[in-house]
């Protein structure tokens, strides 16, 4: 699970001017004719130029676009106490644990600590109290600049040997590095590009322990154009040449160009299981892998068996979406004849979703039970049943929180990870003894409060009559007089669900200031199971903005705020959203935050990762797909003269998810076009989608967020 770190606290003593700090005008951004004549439209685009990073004028108008940022930035009045409270109060927190792993003798997680700038991973007891943890891998000390961060890590079945990837500058371009737990020693050479952005990366433990199955990508001696492609896996033997691992899934086995591979043997049996994505739109195959036997493949696309893992008996389990778009659990018993297609449901359809998510471990299986997130429009619970199907239990959480993570223990229990709003996340472990669950000692503290705020669910009513949830987080008392600043957050795509979880210290000041926060369940996400993901996705994308441009006017409607009070917020598809809202509706909001977002809908596909994005947004070879893609395309629906907010784009110089021309381009456009507010650029040279940023990255980034909606709408912190 990717954690957000970090955050700001109470109150700070800084008072921001409204709205006056002054902007320099924008640099004058030459067009060049250029246009690609697609489905027999020509499609312009001028800036085309602006995509080749290493030219020489791309640089220098970067660094130009940059330096009038952030001379509007740290010119906010009280700009320099907020950041040295967002500093302080984050470095105040309490050390946090979470994305825990379990062996057969002990429990691995990241450890958070705000004394330094990376997570660190750390070993502790099963009874998961991490006062006297081991750290095991240290990047700070790896890495004194900070910029060296695990992108993911995966412990030997008894706890001897962990395996981890790890990458710089938030690149999340990882190497594999093995690790004896006893001495925290590398006991292997390092291999490479083992992870990347675009398909990830993922590794399973054989049952002794001396080797695993792991992703791999092309070396340097492949076409460029490919490297970033073909994740295959391979097989390694502790102490043998990785250079000359087998091969044992790959391309000549069907596995397609943008393969997402997912490794999976948690329940430490003689096999593991390769579970494939067809690129980001949520379509899966499976294969079992065996020590020293070809792969075989068990399940097809078509089976739309959407999550599977291994358990202890051999069988697999495995969540389905096949005439059951809400999921339905199916079991197949080795030896696994007819594959999935011939599965047996053993719990039908429900009412309310099952989670499914990108990393596949949505399904945990035990050796008596199985598990999994069932969801209700964003809010969570923590569902059980015996292998067999029977005996349904639900687990006991909190009315509006989310059940973010969950892992096995060896003896049957389960921990699991919840996530409120108003309270810091913590850990509560299912006893398979008794029935019963309690809070661990996993738990996080913070310095914020949140005492004096509640939180209360709405539905907007977008363009089609659909009923659109919208979390509002408000001070107790709050008057719905329309005077209130108020910030609406939204994401919408890849079937990502936007479930409660602890509010950092920016949200905090945010209500400090007067304001009002919101988060939208809008299609594309799977809040109501798969059909609410593919009423958001491919030629039905324009749901999702039409969803939050109704959440926006309910939170006028309702009397919230107004217009120039409003502000929207969203990062990568999410900034797409915010890119396509701001241009479909140029007077719904008064300021927009865009994060590493995509903007030309048109070329987006020709970079490694858009090609992933095609089974989510389509491409622009197929007709209708076009023809979506273009209508709402943000780069290319920027009209001259048109009153758009105050835009502050947000990129990393080292994204592999989203190419930085993307915010190059679309802010070139909108300040040739705009007439409204001041269209800023932000590129950070030592970060990249987000994954992997340093603190020191993660509070500037805050501070220049918050200062930016804060200087804009006229928002004032208390004395």
């Amino acid at each position: 699970m990717f954690r957000i770190l970090g955050g700001v606290g109470l109150a700070a003593t800084a008072v921001l001017a409204h709205a006056a700090t002054p902007v320099a005008q924008p640099p004058a951004t030459r067009k060049v004719p250029a246009a690609d004549v697609i489905q027999g439209v020509s499609v312009a685009d001028p800036y085309r130029w602006l995509e080749d990073d290493k030219a020489p004028e791309v640089k220098a108008w970067s660094e130009t676009q940059n330096a009038r940022t952030r001379a509007y930035l740290d010119a906010i009045p009280g700009r320099a106490a907020v950041q040295a409270r967002i500093s302080a109060l984050m470095k105040a927190a309490a050390p946090s644990t979470y994305d825990l792993r379990a062996s057969r003798s002990r429990l691995f997680a990241l450890y958070n600590d705000p004394a330094f700038q990376q997570a660190q991973l750390i070993t502790m007891g099963l009874d998961a109290d991490p006062a006297g943890h081991q750290v095991i891998v240290n990047p700070n000390a790896l890495n004194t600049q900070g910029l060296l961060a695990i992108d993911w890590f995966e412990p030997s079945p008894d706890g001897s040997k962990v395996a981890v990837s790890m990458s710089l500058g938030g690149s999340e371009d990882g190497s594999l590095h093995v690790f004896d737990v006893a001495t925290g020693r590398e006991i292997e050479p390092v291999i490479p590009r083992v992870q990347y952005p675009t398909g990830g990366g993922s590794l399973a433990w054989t049952k002794a322990g001396d080797g695993f199955w792991y992703t791999r990508y092309p070396d340097e001696t492949a076409p460029e154009a490919d490297r970033h492609f073909f994740q295959q896996a391979y097989f390694h033997k502790l102490g043998s040449d990785w250079k000359a691992d087998p091969l044992v899934l790959a391309t000549k086995d069907g596995v397609p160009r943008t393969a997402e591979i997912f490794l999976d043997n948690r329940n430490g049996i003689d096999a593991a299981l390769a579970s494939v994505q067809l690129g980001d739109g949520g379509e899966w195959q499976h294969w079992l892998l065996t020590p020293g036997a070809p792969a075989r493949k068990v399940g097809e696309y078509a089976d739309k068996v959407v999550t599977a893992a291994l358990g202890a008996d051999g069988a697999i389990y495995g969540v389905s979406h096949l005439g059951a778009p809400n999921g339905k659990i199916v079991k197949l018993a080795a030896p696994y004849a007819g594959g999935l297609a011939r599965a047996r449901t053993i719990v039908p359809e429900a009412k309310t979703a099952i989670v499914v998510d990108g990393y596949q471990r949505s399904l945990t299986v035990t050796g008596q039970r199985l598990f999994v997130v069932a969801i209700d429009g964003g809010p969570s619970s923590l569902k059980s049943w015996r292998l067999d199907g029977s005996d349904a239990r639900t687990m006991p959480t909190p009315a509006i929180a989310s059940v973010d993570a969950m892992e096995a223990l060896p003896n049957g229990d389960l921990i699991y990870e919840v996530g409120e709003y108003l309270r810091p996340y913590h850990h509560l472990r299912w006893s398979a003894a008794t029935g019963q669950a309690a809070e661990t000692k996993l738990a996080d503290t913070s310095p914020i409060d949140y005492s004096d705020v509640e939180v209360v669910r709405e539905f907007a009513t977008s363009k089609d009559g659909t009923k659109v949830p919208v979390n509002i987080i408000r001070k107790k008392g709050v008057k719905l007089d329309g005077s209130n600043p108020a910030l609406l957050y939204g994401y919408g795509g890849y079937g990502i669900n936007m479930t409660p979880a602890f509010l950092p210290g920016a949200r905090r000041l945010w209500l400090d200031a007067g304001g009002v926060f919101a988060v939208a369940n809008l299609r594309g996400g799977a809040e109501y199971g798969d059909a609410w993901h593919r009423g958001g996705a491919l030629t039905h994308k324009q749901n999702v903005f039409d969803d939050f441009y109704a959440a926006g006017r309910h939170l006028i409607t309702a009397g919230y705020t107004s217009s120039s009070k409003l502000a929207l917020q969203g990062g990568s598809n999410g900034g797409l959203l915010m890119g396509a809202t701001l241009t479909q509706h140029p007077d719904l909001a008064k300021a927009v935050v865009a994060q590493v977002g995509i903007y030309d809908m048109i070329r987006s596909e020709l970079d490694p990762n858009g090609a992933f994005n095609i089974s989510e947004f389509g491409s622009v070879k197929d007709p209708a797909q076009f023809k979506a893609l273009y209508a709402y395309s943000p780069y290319h629906r920027v009209k001259a003269g048109a009153p758009y907010p105050a835009v502050l784009l947000m990129t990393g110089a080292n994204d592999g998810r989203v190419n930085p021309l993307q915010s190059r381009k679309f802010a070139a456009a909108l300040q040739a076009a705009a007439s409204g507010g001041p269209i800023l650029l932000r590129t950070s040279d030592t970060s990249g989608h987000g994954h992997g940023s340093s603190q020191d990255d993660r509070i500037l980034e805050a501070t220049d967020y918050l200062t930016f909606l804060m200087d804009q709408l006229g928002a004032k912190l208390p004395e």
